[in-house]
């Protein structure tokens, strides 16, 4: 198997695994970096991420235009991941989701920090970009253009995840493994942190712990799935 099939096969894969943790709904997507051409990422049509299949996936250049002139509609905030792949040589899968258990996270002072051993993986440091910093107090809330895409990527900046104001958040890894298990233990993390918090102060993982995670797991490309994920541990 070539990497270009690999890479969708995979594709294909993190998009079932994120529907069935309940991470991505019909508006939600994970996309990852063409594996021959840096300039391009692969993304499924805007289908509900459950149903995807192979077929589906489409490849856009960095500004959101598809290669295929006749692909089937795409989803509307796919600049999210042309900006980020932009920016970030070295992040090859990126996924935006509207898990609700981060959004209180996106709308208060408190911010959100790693609390939990798989928590590690989003890092020390989560921004949080507000759209209407740039772009007033009149915008439906979407990311629907480059420079929306750009500005959230610029918040972004090193770090690995970036919620976004009453809205959700946009993550990036180095493969797809690691950005769909990012995606899943970043709501999990913030459920701990919200329940904690009620009972008083709390204990974040410190910058070693933080450091300590696996990266050699992290950063392989395994086939996803439960197998994976039990190695990590």
């Amino acid at each position: 198997m070539g990497r270009l099939d690999f890479i969708l096969e995979e594709l294909v894969t993190a998009n079932r695994i994120l529907a069935n943790e309940g991470i991505v709904d019909s508006f939600g997507h994970v996309s990852a970096r063409h594996p021959d051409n840096p300039k391009h990422y692969l993304l499924s049509r805007a289908r509900a991420p459950e149903r995807i299949e192979r077929g589906d996936i489409v490849e856009y250049t960095l500004e959101g235009d598809a290669i295929d002139k006749n692909a089937a509609a795409p989803y509307m905030e796919r600049f999210i991941h042309g900006a980020i792949y932009e920016a970030r040589p070295d992040v090859q899968a990126v996924v935006h989701a509207h898990s609700a258990d981060v959004l209180p996270f996106s709308i208060a002072k408190t911010p959100l920090r790693p609390v939990i051993h798989s928590g590690s993986f989003m890092g020390l440091h989560v921004p949080v970009w507000d759209i209407a910093d740039r772009f007033g107090p009149n915008t439906n809330m979407l990311v629907t253009d480059m420079d929306q895409a750009r500005d959230l990527a610029g918040c972004l900046g090193k770090d690995n995840v970036a919620l976004m104001r009453g809205h959700g958040f946009a993550a990036a890894a180095r493969s797809l493994i690691e950005v769909v298990r990012m995606a899943v233990y970043v709501p999990r993390n913030a459920r701990v942190l919200l329940e904690g918090l009620r009972l008083g102060d709390i204990t974040p993982l410190s910058a070693g712990e933080v450091a300590a995670r696996p990266l050699d797991v992290c950063s392989t490309t395994s086939a996803l799935g439960p197998t994976a994920d039990k190695t990590a541990r």
